[in-house]
């Protein structure tokens, strides 16, 4: 079958398709056989421009593109699709590469895993004190998959990479023991993904269970980009709405987490409306999206996109950067460039768009923010701090790194001023190996 059959039989798109190229179609075929690919009806009709393929931010989101593997890896899975391999033989190509993608970075499977009755919980992580992160098992999928997602490993049948869960009692056994626990944040996948009724089987008796400690519950979605006839048209409608007034009836915050990368994903009178029936429940809808190259790595599109989402009633919430895994070498831009961008955006909108925090790396000590450059006593340097730590003390403190305009991740940094390393860095490794920390002063 050649590749654009192969399309045509595998995803139905056959208007779009027959005007994508050949090179295009086996970029699509041989870099999704690594990493996940799937979209919709309403991204294909309402939010690619095809007269602007392959370029469109829109089609880079969702379809994958050649340079999202690294040329040895393009080469070897072609080879193998091209050879008439086996699908078992094809699968240990692809599994090898994608254990070369870090496919757990900032040490989600090793580190945020918590114990419940003395065994790991996997359908759970648990990395920052207030904060714990829940994966229903129904919703380990999306409505379409963005390509820098950094959960890539929850689509891609590697079971032993995936976090999911269906165990809503240990759920709320887990945060009634741990009274820090002030926030449950439903991801994926996308949660609302989940039909109603199964969606209802997690979050009901959390309300239900009176926790005092228990302030917040958030569901991480990108719903309201990729389908947001999901609050205005789906079969169960009336009783997702309902559930939502029910988690602010029994006093508690629902904060719903939308994920915006383009502002071309807010037009439309049906994104209105569907955030305004969100808004009515009670809910706040925060929004957030790395700043990504080929996407939305200019100023211009930050700010519009910001302007977009307050008018709609939404509180711009972070500004990433794209995370060290997947295809992070086709989607990252230096530290230096993303705060730039960062700036320059807070200078073309105003007071009310500037809730955005970042850029912001969600990385191994925790959500490190750059703050600017600086020079400090003749020595140009990078400012940091801390918005979130392993180490609840490490929140809110500032640090300094040697400036490196090339740096694009918190791992490419060295100390200023001379330092061996940074403050968190003992402490951290006491955290992550304190066997070993132990060991070492016997």
């Amino acid at each position: 079958m050649d590749y654009k059959s192969y399309l045509l039989h595998n995803f139905r798109l056959i208007p779009q398709v027959q005007s994508l190229s050949n090179d295009l179609v086996e970029a699509i075929e041989v870099v999704g056989s690594v990493l996940p690919f799937k979209t919709n009806n309403y991204v294909i009709d309402n939010l690619i421009d095809w007269n602007n393929v392959p370029d469109d931010p829109i089609f880079k989101l969702t379809f994958p593109q050649k340079e999202m593997l690294i040329p040895e890896h393009y080469r070897r899975v072609k080879k193998v699709l091209k050879n008439g391999t086996s699908k078992s033989d094809v699968k240990v190509v692809t599994d090898e590469i994608r254990r070369e993608l870090n496919p757990h970075p900032a040490g989600q499977l090793e580190h945020n895993v918590p114990m419940i009755e003395g065994e790991k919980f996997y359908g759970m992580q648990h990395k920052y004190r207030e904060t714990v992160l829940f994966f229903p098992s129904q919703g380990q999928t999306c409505h379409a998959y963005c390509t820098f997602c950094f959960r890539w490993p929850q689509f891609v049948g590697m079971e032993d990479l995936k976090f999911a869960s269906r165990e809503a009692e240990m759920l709320v056994k887990y945060i009634k023991e741990h009274r820090e626990v002030t926030d449950i944040l439903f991801t994926g996948g996308d949660p609302l993904i989940m039909k109603t009724k199964h969606l209802e089987t997690y979050i009901r008796p959390l309300i239900e269970a009176g926790i005092p400690n228990l302030k917040h519950i958030r569901i991480g979605t990108k719903a309201l980009a990729y389908w947001p006839y999901k609050f205005l048209t789906d079969d169960d409608i009336d009783d997702l709405l309902r559930l939502f007034e029910d988690v602010s009836k029994a006093g508690k915050h629902l904060a719903f987490m939308a994920h915006f990368n383009h502002p071309v994903e807010l037009d439309g009178e049906i994104v209105a409306k569907a955030i305004k029936q969100i808004l009515n429940t009670g809910a706040v809808i925060r929004t957030q999206s790395p700043v990504l190259k080929h996407i939305n790595d200019s100023s211009e599109v930050w700010a519009e996109m910001l302007r977009k989402q307050v008018a709609l009633g939404c509180i711009p919430y972070y500004m990433f950067v794209a995370r060290n895994t997947g295809a992070q070498h086709y989607f990252s831009i230096p530290l230096i460039d993303a705060w730039k961008i960062f700036r320059e955006t807070y200078q073309r909108v105003s007071g009310i768009c500037r809730t955005v925090r970042g850029p912001s790396m969600s990385c191994l000590p925790g959500k490190v923010q750059i703050l600017g450059v600086a020079d400090v006593k003749g020595e140009k340097v990078m400012t940091f701090r801390m918005i979130q730590g392993r180490n609840p003390d490490w929140a809110a403190r500032p640090f300094f790194a040697k400036y490196d305009e090339n740096a694009i991740w918190y791992t490419d940094l060295k100390p200023a001023f001379g330092e061996e390393k940074f403050f968190f860095s003992d402490e951290l490794n006491h955290i992550l190996n304190p066997r070993e920390v132990e060991e070492d002063f016997e």
